[in-house]
């Protein structure tokens, strides 16, 4: 998973964030690159630069949690630069929420070149840890995370979303090539590639002192490190050239390795695409007696750059029968998920079109953004209160191009009977007037449904003041919805419900209606005190709408609601 934070919220966010707040769980690193930490190039081996996160990223663990602590996972990477020598690689960690024996820190990498005083990021990704039992056995419970700044209340909501899709992350793959939606590749270009076992790399590293950190267990960045290394080989096989390293899909770190292990390393390129190819990386530790043990597993994308820094063409691959070619059709589907959770996650909001297609394959991606979208929302400062009346409250947040509204009030009924009542769309037509009609049209899973929602469309009166069309005449306006509700993961956080736009094959514009789209809406639902319900409602809409929005609240008519 890639870095989730909308990029106008750090623009907006960085200096006030800095300035005002320092997070007591953050750790920052500065290392100088030396010959000894690059390749033959003089660009820094990820390997290293791996240990150097995983070490920032542990010391923040262990500063939260007052314990020893171990490395879970790591999220995917993306290296968007290479770092060449003498430049200064700065990396600053910290903890962004912590559950109940785990927590996610945050890291971020940048590059500074000392001569020209230039910065840039290098990479940004989400590390899991886990804290280690006591010498009597007791799980060591961690206290929350109290965020303070904007930026650490999005990242504290979000993180339990990016915690969900961690677990289903073995999952999507094995549903994606259940449902038959992964491309089959080109028959005669296979059958005339490049032999799969020629790529194959076998390597083992004895365990050493300096290999282990301060729990005696070998240090998770070294494995990493090495694991990098065997790739890297089995890369070169291939393409007959020195490759980089692009992304690094997420590591898991499946038990622990001591000093005097035997750590056997396997690698080989499950397939080769037009501009990259994918390396798949098995660890395993043994002693000199007993059975191996799986420790980690990853898949890494690698490209080769011409002399311009453009991608080059790389051959085909065979691969092997039956284990080999499960690993080749593995491969597409992952290069798959990765391209849809791009187009889905990394683009902002402004671009269009704003709805994305539906299919199984980004459900799990789509679902994430539609919650996390909502919860970047709530969690924006300066709100300006706009209109109040009989305790309801209407504030409104210009962004550049986008404007965003919030309508708020506390009611007398407990949270989590509000949330079933609003979650259910297709009662909504019995409360809300500008609700025509509400059809399910899939129900995904227990979390996520699409509807078809009816309503009226929004017209310039005679005065210039929008009216709906059941003042005038003109057609509805339907929308195509996925909506996702979650229950609060932890105590304070909230019921959420989202809202966006999707697009669905079988469901095109039907004549005679108005397809609208919608970027981001739902409702947030927060238990307060005496069992009552403060109750948030969130649209993202264009300026023009914002006269309808503010002549009529007084009348507590609002067409544009979905």
């Amino acid at each position: 998973m890639t870095s989730w934070v909308s990029d106008d919220l750090k623009e907006e966010e960085e200096e006030e964030d800095e300035e005002s707040c320092i997070d007591p769980t953050e750790v920052k690193m500065s290392q100088i690159v030396m010959p000894c930490h690059c390749n033959h190039r003089q660009e820094m081996s990820v390997g290293q630069l791996l240990k150097w996160m995983d070490s920032t990223a542990c010391l923040s663990a262990e500063r939260h949690a007052g314990s020893l602590c171990v490395t879970a996972s790591m999220d995917d990477i993306h290296f968007e630069h290479t770092i060449s020598v003498g430049q200064v690689v700065n990396i600053k960690a910290k903890v962004n929420r912590a559950f109940n024996t785990s927590m996610e820190v945050g890291i971020h990498v940048s590059c500074e070149d000392l001569f020209s005083d230039r910065h840039w990021r290098v990479c940004h990704s989400y590390a899991t840890f886990v804290t280690q039992r006591t010498n009597t056995g007791q799980k060591v419970t961690l206290r929350p995370v109290v965020p303070q700044t904007q930026r650490e209340h999005v990242e504290y909501s979000v993180a339990a979303e990016r915690r969900r899709v961690r677990m289903l992350h073995s999952d999507i793959i094995k549903e994606l090539l259940s449902s038959g939606s992964v491309e089959q590749a080109d028959s005669s270009a296979v059958c005339s590639g490049v032999a799969a076992e020629k790529t194959k790399v076998e390597s083992v590293e004895l365990v050493l002192p300096p290999h282990a950190n301060h729990q005696v267990n070998t240090f998770g960045g070294q494995i990493m490190a090495w694991m990098v290394n065997v790739a890297t080989i089995a890369a070169s096989r291939l393409c007959q050239a020195h490759p980089t390293l692009r992304t690094i899909d997420m590591f898991t770190f499946r038990g622990p390795s001591q000093v005097g292990d035997r750590l056997l390393l396997r690698a080989i390129v499950n397939n080769a695409f037009k501009n990259s190819l994918e390396v798949g990386v098995r660890a395993e530790a043994y002693q000199e007696e007993g059975p191996n043990r799986h420790i980690n597993s990853a898949f890494m994308t690698f490209e080769v750059l011409d002399g311009s820094g453009k991608p080059c063409t790389l051959p085909c691959i065979r691969p092997e029968p039956l284990e080999g070619e499960r690993r080749f059709q593995e491969a597409i589907a992952r290069k798959k998920i990765r391209l849809d959770r791009k187009y889905i996650i990394s683009r902002k909001q402004s671009e269009v079109p704003l709805s994305v297609p539906w299919d199984p394959r980004n459900q799990v991606y789509l679902s994430y953004n539609n919650v996390s979208a909502l919860k970047m929302l709530a969690a924006r400062k300066n709100w300006r209160l706009s209109t109040e009346k009989d305790e309801v409250r209407l504030y409104t947040l210009e962004q550049k191009s986008m404007l965003s509204f919030r309508v708020e009030a506390e009611v007398d009924v407990p949270a989590h009977r509000a949330f079933c009542l609003l979650a259910e769309l297709s009662n909504r037509t019995s409360w809300d007037m500008h609700y025509k009609k509400c059809e399910l049209i899939h129900h995904v899973d227990d979390d996520d449904f699409i509807y078809r929602v009816v309503t009226p469309s929004v017209h310039q009166g005679a005065g210039g003041s929008p009216t709906s069309s059941s003042q005038g005449e003109g057609v509805l306006q339907d929308f195509i919805l996925l909506a996702s509700k979650r229950k609060p993961c932890g105590h304070g956080d909230p019921y959420v419900i989202a809202l966006r736009s999707v697009s669905l094959a079988t469901h095109p514009p039907f004549e005679g209606y108005n397809r609208g789209e919608v970027l981001c809406a739902g409702f947030t639902i927060l238990e307060t005190k005496n069992n009552m319900s403060l109750i948030s409602y969130y649209n993202q809409a264009s300026p023009e709408v914002l006269p309808y929005i503010s002549t009529d609240i007084a009348g507590t008519e609002c067409p544009v609601v979905l």
